[in-house]
């Protein structure tokens, strides 16, 4: 009886606790969290498969290089291990890319209907099932190849694309000026980057200090706070009457119905425009992702061979072009149109890449870094303008799509560039790098067609929602 007392006030102080509209925390955590995840991952796996194809300890130096440890024996079996590392990070990819696009899609749309926060919780439910896998699979030694199962079963609730898509629909409810908007997106990737860096830097010396089984721990546990402050803190953004609670049949036909409305409603002008936004959105993260993807194996190899100090150093690195990107962000666009301001990004990435393609020192590895210092600011951008295009009942089905494309580009990108790699690493480690310089000619072409034909900056906006009719009414498009 005393229990139940207690369990039923517990329940009301839940009930009535004050919920928060703040959405950066959880954007904060999860990247703190999962970019000590990431560098681990490819390290742990490329360390396996050291120890299961050349039968020996893997070399460990306070070096800033292995290589002296790598001499001219062991170039073939590193190879090998290379193309080896590749081409599992090729099938986990794999692993997960179908039944992430399916619940992205369904979940970022669903949330028009019956709220955000449902597209936060899952993925970070998913992440975490992801990570306590590899810290049972580090702590018991278990079979490698569980990891990819681990994968599949994570993606089932979301992944990374669909948390953020959720993030930046919950952040379009709240924005109501379009500068505003363009901002406050703007500081999600921020947060991303700063607590990215951070974690990288830690999680190298975290590595060298404790092995694998504490950084893999420590990550869970910060997904659990995470977990933790969306289920009890975050407020939702789209308070939905129970009364209109529907069957799942229903709920699915409205969802393929919003999804549809976006694209085959409005003006043809509307529909190409945001067709245009969304295939420039997903071919230039196609790249972005694939050359990412491929940096840590790249770094590992012959002449580089990092440790994993540098390694996490250079991950902070990377990063760090978010915090750089805002600001860039925050200044070209008080003189500069979005789209020069997206071109001057995508120009970033390209030069970036193609100079890691030829880095053979650890001094040029870290000078790559520098002209990527933009490279994000397309992104956001581009989201901004896509949301500015629809109506505010839309933006769920806007940001399931672009959530959707997305997770395909991504996964796509990462298994196409792992099996270049493998297929290349022998004779030219840095090729994956000169296709994803030759490759962004894509969004740069697409941008320019967007530019010419279909200008669209901040005063054209209006004109396109008011063409369809959308400003003027307050209620849902009905399908």
């Amino acid at each position: 009886m005393i229990v139940c007392v207690h369990l039923g006030f517990a329940a009301h102080i839940l009930d009535t606790m004050k919920r928060l509209y703040f959405i950066e925390p959880i954007v904060a955590i999860y990247a703190f969290a999962s970019f000590m995840l990431y560098p681990l991952i490819q390290q742990y796996v490329y360390r396996r498969l050291w120890l299961e194809i050349t039968n020996s300890s893997y070399p460990v130096s306070n070096d800033t290089s292995r290589c002296a440890a790598n001499s001219s024996n062991h170039t073939s079996q590193q190879e090998e291990v290379q193309k080896a590392a590749s081409l599992f990070s090729m099938f986990s990819e794999l692993s997960s890319l179908i039944p992430s696009l399916i619940v992205t899609l369904l979940l970022v749309a669903y949330s028009d209907q019956r709220g955000r926060r449902i597209t936060i919780i899952m993925p970070l439910v998913g992440s975490l099932i992801y990570t306590l896998s590899f810290l049972a699979v580090s702590f018991f030694e278990l079979n490698l190849y569980l990891l990819i199962a681990a994968s599949f079963v994570s993606a089932l609730f979301g992944g990374i694309s669909t948390m953020l898509g959720g993030c930046f629909a919950y952040v379009a409810d709240l924005c109501v000026d379009d500068k505003q908007k363009t901002i406050r997106m703007a500081v999600v990737d921020m947060m991303i980057g700063l607590l990215a860096g951070v974690a990288s830097i830690s999680t190298g010396y975290f590595l060298h200090a404790t092995g694998f089984n504490w950084p893999f721990f420590t990550s869970a546990i910060f997904q659990v706070v995470n977990l933790l402050y969306a289920i009890f803190l975050l407020e939702e953004t789209r308070v939905i009457d129970s009364s209109e609670t529907v069957a799942c049949c229903q709920a699915l036909k409205k969802l393929t119905c919003g999804i549809y409305y976006l694209f085959s409603g409005g003006s043809s002008r509307k529909k190409w425009v945001l067709v245009l936004l969304i295939v420039t959105f997903s071919s230039l993260s196609f790249v972005n992702t694939g050359g990412l993807s491929m940096i840590t194996l790249y770094e590992l190899n012959k002449p580089l061979c990092w440790s994993e100090i540098l390694v996490g150093y250079g991950s902070a690195a990377s990063t760090s072009i978010f915090i750089t990107s805002f600001l860039g962000l925050y200044l070209f666009s008080l003189c500069l149109p979005n789209t020069v301001i997206v071109l001057i990004g995508m120009l970033s990435i390209a030069i970036s890449m193609l100079m890691t393609a030829f880095a053979k020192t650890t001094l040029m590895m870290f000078l790559v870094r520098i002209p990527a210092m933009f490279a994000i600011m397309p992104f956001p951008i581009l989201r901004s303008m896509m949301s500015k295009v629809v109506s505010e009942f839309e933006q769920g089905a806007l940001f399931a799509c672009v959530a959707f494309m997305e997770n395909l580009s991504s996964n796509v990108s990462a298994a196409v560039f792992n099996k270049i790699y493998a297929d290349t690493v022998a004779w030219c480690p840095g090729f994956v790098f000169l296709l994803c310089t030759g490759l962004c000619i894509i969004p740069i072409s697409l941008l320019g067609i967007l530019r010419f034909f279909h200008p669209l900056d901040s005063n054209d906006t209006q004109a396109l929602l008011s063409e369809d009719g959308t400003e003027a009414s307050d209620d849902p498009p009905v399908a």
